[in-house]
């Protein structure tokens, strides 16, 4: 199954056909995340969790892909065999997501349909971390941006295919939406079915339609592409001194977070916090912050005892080590993923409080708000499917870092014209510039990415990448309910704002960045020519 390769020379082009199979999988994949997004809650609450439960049911799947993620980009690195490098990946974690979105409509139990999710994510995450790396590993970089590009586009398409298909079960196929309590809705069942079987499918064609260069053919592209080609670690190796230190002062720093939120909601409040309100939420921001400072003083007992050669110690020197390009986009994709964030959490809250008047949940004013909000959701993701086109045409024509930053300065004018637009009928209209900068953010870092990483880790560095999306998500979902409360009278609609100036924030940090394809793209076209 591996590729025939000709000695010496850059990395071959593929044919578009070839790069649509390698990506088609992703359409099973986001099918799954979007039935997952959609439905889980609806799940647990059928199940008999209360809303205030959600945020703690839902937290694993970020912390899951924040552990998943890294720890298969290593192993894939470190794997060849007759069935490649990325693919056993593939097809293992899309065997599991299948078999966790089977069973988790029949879940009989909250715990049972808990474990479904930590399943279900973990699988998911198993499968696409090498999925990012498969298009680094087979594209020269000119054809990266089309390669993420068209992973952007069936991203679009399968979050419009999975999110339609509750109603097309309703609506063509006369299905039940409604079922006796604690029980789950036929539809949802039928949705998971075909979701698992759509997720399967997808994941099998690129598998079986693609093929693997040998870590001999990577090792000897690499070579041809010089030293300039794929930026070196630019960091020096932490000591075991530098790793303590480091542990002390972010453990120590969640500790103090701790304590502040402990005072804060205690009856012997401080003067000094005057009106500030502070959720219990923030107690994850503090436990995420002492986390890193925990996992940084094992690394400094590691080192200090000689122990290096661990995979925990690979993967903890590589995020001190990366290069410095990746670093930069480390930036650009924190404020890029809090803004979506703010999206995601606020959005149905915010509109049917701001456009349809309606707070109370039973009411038929907020249903019909929340369902033309999952409507617009489905004209985004449309969307961004042909935005994503549009990249694949574009791609080789413009400096990726100034067109991410267009992109995201749309993104930001549609947060904005949330707020504007007071008729819900012309909602659609904002959805055009966050519809836009989604389908960049999916694809144009993971194209500039690819370029600075080596070659042989281009595994670990994807999954590392991943941090730097579930750290805003985890961020977003404990700071953005106190950013509301003190700064806009609790009015959910207002997260828009603060997804707008993250936005803007992100294209500011986008100029920063150092794209290789910039210095290495002249060459490569004189050395065709």
């Amino acid at each position: 199954m591996t590729t025939t390769m000709t000695q010496g020379g850059h990395k071959p082009a593929l044919s578009a056909a070839q790069i649509w199979n390698m990506s088609f999988g992703f359409l099973g994949i986001q099918i799954g995340f979007e039935l997952q997004n959609g439905n889980v809650s609806r799940i647990f609450q059928t199940l008999g969790a209360d809303v205030g439960e959600l945020a703690i049911l839902w937290i694993a799947a970020p912390m899951t892909g924040l552990i998943v993620q890294p720890i298969i980009g290593h192993l894939s690195d470190k794997t060849w065999g007759r069935f490649g490098r990325r693919r056993p990946y593939f097809l293992a974690g899309a065997l599991l997501a299948s078999l966790a979105l089977f069973v988790m409509p029949d879940a009989s139990a909250l715990w049972v349909a808990a474990g479904m999710l930590w399943v279900m994510d973990a699988s998911l995450n198993v499968t696409m971390e090498p999925f990012r790396a498969f298009v680094g590993d087979n594209l020269p970089d000119r054809q990266r941006t089309m390669g993420y590009a068209m992973q952007s586009f069936f991203i679009g398409t399968g979050a419009v295919m999975a999110g339609a298909l509750p109603w097309v079960m309703t609506n063509w196929m006369g299905l039940s939406n409604v079922a006796p309590a604690g029980q789950i809705p036929e539809t949802v069942h039928w949705s998971f079915y075909i979701g698992g079987a759509a997720l399967l499918a997808a994941v099998a064609w690129t598998v079986l339609s693609t093929k693997e260069y040998s870590p001999q053919d990577l090792a000897r592209f690499e070579a041809a592409r010089g030293a300039g080609g794929s930026a070196a670690r630019d960091v020096d190796e932490r000591s075991a001194a530098q790793f303590t230190r480091g542990g002390i002062i972010w453990a120590f720093a969640g500790a103090l977070i701790a304590a502040l939120v402990m005072l804060a909601r205690s009856e012997a409040r401080p003067a000094f916090l005057g009106t500030i309100e502070v959720a219990k939420d923030i107690y994850v921001l503090a436990a995420l912050v002492a986390g890193f400072g925990v996992i940084q003083l094992l690394a400094g007992m590691l080192r200090g005892q000689g122990r290096n050669e661990s995979g925990f110690m690979e993967v903890v020197t590589d995020l001190f080590a990366m290069p410095k390009t990746m670093r930069q986009l480390a930036v650009v994709q924190f404020f890029s993923w809090f803004g979506m964030f703010a999206l995601w959490i606020y959005g149905t809250p915010g509109v049917t409080e701001y456009h349809f008047g309606a707070t109370d949940t039973v009411s038929a004013a907020y249903q019909d708000g929340a369902d033309w909000w999952s409507l617009m959701g489905s004209v985004r993701n449309g969307l961004a499917a042909a935005a994503a086109l549009g990249f694949v045409l574009v791609a080789a024509k413009i400096d990726r870092c100034r067109l991410h930053a267009v992109n995201l300065l749309l993104g930001a004018a549609g947060f904005a014209a949330v707020l504007l637009v007071r008729d819900p009928a012309l909602l659609w209209i904002p959805q055009i510039g966050i519809g836009i900068a989604w389908a960049s953010i999916v694809s144009m870092p993971y194209a500039i990415l690819a370029g600075c990483v080596p070659q042989e880790k281009m595994g670990i560095y994807m999954g590392v990448f991943n941090i730097f999306i579930v750290v805003p998500q985890l961020l977003a979902s404990t700071l953005l309910g106190f950013l509301l409360t003190n700064l806009f009278a609790g009015h959910p609609i207002y997260a828009m704002v603060i997804a707008a100036v993250s936005f803007v924030l992100a294209a500011a940090a986008t100029f920063f960045v150092t794209d290789s394809d910039r210095a290495e793209a002249p060459a490569l076209r004189a050395e065709q020519a």
